[in-house]
């Protein structure tokens, strides 16, 4: 049998996921599963900020290029890494089970216990935003890198505290290394914690395997957590973010409830605005998102985003 070419990038981290991945697509019926690494512009350039290197999709759209040209079968992906619109003729599918959403602060326990002027590594313009916002007394600097990468910066004394997603730490059994941040403080970026694997609409077969495979769920799937997925897209695809914009938005599947905490601000923290917003189940579903976004908007979020591109440009 001929076997189903998974593309990923080609970091430690990335492999860990990818291995996630090819186990349920093995699971799906979808086997065996061969593993292609594929460099991305944001791994082969460690150095710029991600607002240099292009308007979308700095891990993603090599992988995208690649599935579309049928140089691979399938490509998994960091969910919070996808732009929120994607190539006509793809599908995106989550993998079966969110991991931590939350961020980690790794070399203190607590954002209260860096001292005033505590350098900060991070390479997210949403952590430099809501850190500034926070605690405008922070000399937060950019820190591009793999995971083990930015812990040995850390660990060389380059910087007093770094940010990264604990989901990323768990999975590479580094999790002891980071204290995880309290996620309404700290708002994590739409789809963090979930893999998402994308495959071409053309492919029927496999994808109907997909959809049928228990726990594969595409988007979307009424009263599932996937709707978490579904809605913190959905605000980030409203409002129109970029990789220039700073914006976050995390939501949580209860029993009876959907609720989402959201934030859009400039990179410096010196201008904010963060909404908190929770609806009945199943009303919600398909309607939380939107609201947020609404309310974000009469906020003056496109204001403040359009603010952010100018800053970005000008840097």
């Amino acid at each position: 049998m001929t076997p189903l070419r998974l593309g990923t990038r080609g970091s430690r981290l990335a492999h860990a996921q990818a291995a996630l991945a090819a186990e349920a697509l093995r699971a799906a019926g979808l086997g065996p599963v061969a593993i292609v690494p594929i460099s991305t512009a944001g791994d082969r350039d460690r150095r710029s900020a991600f607002s240099e290197l292009g308007a979308r999709g700095v891990f993603s759209k090599e992988l995208e290029d690649a599935l579309l040209a049928g140089r691979i079968d399938v490509a998994v992906h960091s969910a919070k890494d996808m732009p929120a619109d994607f190539p006509a003729g793809l599908l995106l599918f989550a993998l079966p089970g969110r991991a931590d959403p939350r961020d980690a602060l790794c070399g203190a326990g607590s954002l209260d216990e860096l001292a005033e002027g505590a350098v900060v590594g991070t390479s997210s313009l949403r952590r430099r935003a809501l850190l500034l916002a926070l605690r405008p007394d922070l000399d937060v600097r950019e820190l591009r890198g793999n995971v083990d990468t930015r812990l040995r910066r850390l660990a060389e004394g380059d910087f007093d505290a770094i940010v990264l997603a604990q989901a990323g730490l768990d999975r590479l059994g580094r999790s002891g290394e980071g204290a995880p941040l309290d996620p309404s403080v700290l708002v994590p970026a739409a789809g963090q914690g979930w893999l998402a694997v994308q495959v071409r609409d053309a492919d029927e077969a496999g994808n109907r395997a997909l959809r049928e495979f228990p726990g594969m769920y595409g988007v979307r799937e009424h009263f599932s957590k996937d709707a978490e997925l579904d809605e913190e897209r959905s605000v980030v695809r409203l409002l129109g973010a970029t990789c220039n914009t700073p914006i976050a938005a995390h939501a949580v599947v209860g029993e009876e409830f959907i609720a989402m905490t959201a934030f859009v601000g400039l990179p410096d923290g010196s201008r904010w605005i963060r909404d908190e917003l929770k609806m009945k189940m199943p009303d919600g579903i398909d309607l939380l998102g939107r609201h947020v976004a609404e309310r974000l908007q009469q906020a003056g979020a496109d204001e403040l985003l359009a603010e952010a591109e100018r800053f970005a440009a000008a840097s």
